[in-house]
């Protein structure tokens, strides 16, 4: 593993830092980059199968298997999460173990390190594309109002997803729910939140597996930003997650 790619067997989920001349409106706009290609084909994909659906006189099937897809997302999501970003994978063993060492035991540390890169905010699509791409060709073979609406379904919620990281690390907006996703997310990047608070789009799956946030946090007003974009922020002025504790 270089040096570049820290492995999590190593140094584990590290703690933010927060260097001086930090462009937030640059990082943003970086961040901003790597989502519009997935969000173009996978949100065309969601698009043409609920149309091509309705176009058969299949929308209220389709608008099932697509909710279906939205909620399957979510436990997805809480599961690469908790077991594959944070999981550890030493390379003990035989090539299996070294393989998934490689391919996963590097992954968002860097994240956590540097929550303000926009480099480390989003995945691209060639990050999903080799899995995304088969699962696609394979539910064309089903009618379009099942498979193809279900897979558009949970492509959208993971399009929404991305943005919804996206923005708890950018912005502030005046929206309940969002606060709530912000503070929810930003003590996940503290020292006291970095194995609890898996889910970012909601807190269901949270609430199931017992690791949601303490009490504290929920009483805790909202969490503004790591600062909006726009402003060059030094260290000192960017909040310190670190100092949300328990």
């Amino acid at each position: 593993m270089s040096a570049e790619h820290p492995s999590k067997t190593l140094v584990g989920i590290p703690d933010p830092q927060f260097p001086r001349g930090v462009v937030l409106a640059a990082e943003a706009a970086r961040a901003r980059r790597r989502l519009y290609p997935s969000t173009t084909v996978y949100m065309a994909f969601s698009f043409l199968a609920l149309a091509a659906s309705a176009r058969q006189g299949h929308a209220v099937a389709a608008a099932c298997y697509a909710t279906a897809g939205v909620v399957v997302w979510t436990y997805v999501e809480y599961l690469v999460h908790r077991y594959v970003l944070h999981g550890i994978f030493p390379p003990e063993g035989g090539w299996f173990a070294r393989f998934l060492h490689a391919r996963f035991d590097h992954l968002h540390v860097e994240h956590h390190r540097r929550p303000w890169d926009g480099n480390h905010i989003n995945g691209t699509i060639m990050d999903t594309l080799p899995v995304v791409a088969p699962a696609a060709a394979l539910s064309l073979l089903a009618p379009v109002f099942t498979w193809p609406a279900f897979l558009g379904g949970f492509m959208a919620a993971y399009v929404g997803e991305e943005w919804a990281h996206h923005s708890t690390h950018f912005y502030t907006f005046d929206n309940a729910y969002f606060r709530h996703l912000k503070a929810r997310h930003l003590y996940h990047h503290s020292r006291a939140g970095a194995e609890i608070i898996f889910g970012l789009s909601n807190g269901i799956w949270d609430v199931v597996f017992a690791t949601g946030p303490p009490a504290v946090v929920k009483r805790r007003k909202p969490v503004r930003s790591l600062g909006l974009p726009g402003r060059k922020r030094s260290q000192a002025e960017l909040p310190d997650p670190c100092s949300l504790r328990h």
